[in-house]
């Protein structure tokens, strides 16, 4: 049993020296004509299916294309939604020695413009648009401005991007050690910044994040996550390959082809976020469907209420895991077990993965007592090589005893499972008295007005910050502060109920789909609240 919040790395299962294009050559060594990829796109009705074989012979053929194009070390952007070309170009970028630089195809000019200008991106890949977002004619008002993007290829034209490689061109050795991808952040707290990962760092997370599911060789998992992201570029895109499973991967989230793929692909794991596993839930033909292969249902983020946990269990017929992570971590920090009750499940992220050390650090730079709010601290494999050309930012995050500083408020318990509190950028410090936003929006979340809400500190010139809460209303529901006052007062002492209201129609987001705060402490400033 512990009793200071700070647990070494568990080593049974070590690092080892991998690469991206590695592991997919050593998949296809294992089991070469075992399935790898299966791909349901919107409006086709015939499923796309790879061998781990074919898998690494697409990436190859993609490899050499690229050398075609440009060189060892290049910075190489995809701007697309998920697809089997999107997967394929990430080993074929690997396999030739270049940086993999993923972008949101939601983004708009200016952000775009950021992460191709921060990234000295050579080469984009993408779509013709996404969603109503004109991808390609954004590109093309841009291109003036990016002086160093040398060339535009568009997805459609894949296979003729294919056949412009030379056969007998060889494909460099790549370090371990070598940068592999440069992940944006996801800006809750300001500008995006480029987190530099390196290929031993993902391949080794994504590889120990898929051991804690435990199950064996020819098991598959679906999602919906974004390649864009960690999740969907690292645990979900390198996972299953060290794992030998399959890989079922879909273009974009819909429950009513989840549900189908679930039943026809006998998926053993399915990947997602609570939001979307509601709406599967919720489908008209959730209860007609054959979901019994399903054995796990693992979701990303913030901990959920237990109630939500018992009802995903049993009307999916499936064990709840939960996992935790950051980008600046190569993606997964910890995760629950297979095994875990669950209360551990709904409260907590679980316990670190092997070789991940992590501590919390209470306000006076020690190390917290179990229990203890404090800043977690995690070192290791994973952690990044800093970010990208912006080295007081790196200083200033990863010290020099090897710590990064995460920035995520947290407390740990005698099993060492971690329980995430917030961010110490939205912390608000009412009075001298510390309050966690996601503590007053959980208990915001239970009431029947309320849809969605966010709480920010705002200035206060008497207690310094105050509580202000961001909502938006349940279709049909009428604001009543009053009556929100009340229902918070029952669970929570009264200097943690909002005195500030504002009512919102939407939410400013990230890319990642993770709610902008300071863009509502911007709104706060400059828009009179509804009480």
């Amino acid at each position: 049993m512990l009793t200071t919040a700070h647990l070494p790395a568990e080593t049974a299962n070590p690092v080892i020296p991998l690469t991206v294009g590695g592991i997919l050559r050593a998949a296809a060594e294992k089991k070469c004509d075992a399935s790898a990829v299966v791909e349901s796109r919107a409006g086709v009705a015939e499923l796309g299916r790879w061998t781990y074989r074919q898998l690494l012979d697409d990436a190859e053929t993609a490899a050499r294309a690229l050398l075609h194009r440009f060189e060892p070390g290049d910075h190489i952007a995809v701007w697309a939604p998920n697809s089997s070309e999107w997967l394929i170009l990430e080993f074929g970028i690997a396999l030739a020695g270049m940086v993999l630089v993923p972008v949101n195809p939601a983004f708009r000019t200016a952000e775009l413009h950021h992460v191709l200008s921060a990234s000295h991106a050579r080469g984009l890949f993408l779509v013709e648009e996404y969603r109503g977002n004109p991808v390609h004619a954004t590109v093309d008002s841009l291109r003036a401005q990016l002086p160093e993007l040398r060339e535009v290829i568009d997805i459609a034209d894949w296979a003729e991007f294919l056949r412009s490689g030379s056969p007998i061109t060889p494909l460099p050795d790549v370090d371990p050690d070598g940068l592999a991808q440069i992940q944006f952040t996801s800006g809750t707290t300001g500008t995006p910044k480029g987190t530099m990962l390196t290929h031993s760092g993902i391949t080794n997370n994504a590889r120990m994040a898929f051991s804690r599911l435990g199950f064996p060789p020819g098991s598959s998992a679906l999602h919906a996550l974004p390649f864009f992201h960690t999740g969907g570029a690292i645990m979900l895109a390198l996972g299953p390959v060290q794992n030998l499973w399959v890989h079922v991967l879909i273009d974009g989230f819909d429950p009513g082809r989840m549900l189908d793929l679930i039943e026809t692909e006998k998926v053993d794991v399915l990947f997602g976020v609570p939001t979307m596993f509601s709406a599967m839930l919720e489908h008209p033909d959730f209860l007609r469907r054959d979901l019994s292969s399903l054995k796990a249902v693992f979701s990303g983020g913030a901990s959920i209420s237990p109630t939500l946990v018992r009802r995903l269990e049993e009307r999916f017929d499936a064990t709840y895991m939960a996992m935790f992570g950051q980008t600046e971590c190569s993606g997964v920090i910890s995760a629950t077990s297979f095994g875990d009750s669950t209360e551990v499940k709904a409260t907590s992220v679980g316990r670190p993965l092997p070789n991940t050390e992590v501590k919390i650090v209470s306000a006076d730079g020690e190390t917290a007592a179990t229990g203890e709010v404090g800043e977690l601290h995690v070192r290791g494999y994973g952690v990044m090589a800093g970010y990208f050309e912006l080295p007081d930012e790196s200083k200033s995050t990863l010290d020099a005893d090897g710590w990064l500083h995460t920035g995520d408020l947290c407390t740990m318990d005698e099993e060492g499972n971690l329980r995430v509190v917030g961010r110490i950028k939205e912390m608000i410090i009412r009075g001298g008295e510390n309050i966690f936003p996601p503590e007053v929006e959980k208990v915001l979340a239970a009431h029947p007005s309320v849809a969605e809400s966010a709480v920010v500190g705002v200035p206060d010139e008497h207690w310094g910050e105050q509580v202000a809460a961001f909502v938006r209303l349940a279709p049909g529901a009428a604001f009543d502060p009053d009556e929100l006052t009340t229902f918070l007062k029952k669970q929570l002492a009264a200097a943690k109920c909002p005195r500030v209201w504002h009512v919102v129609e939407n939410f400013p987001m990230t890319a990642s789909g993770k709610i902008q705060k300071f863009r509502l402490r911007e709104m706060a400033e400059r828009t009179e609240p509804a009480r």
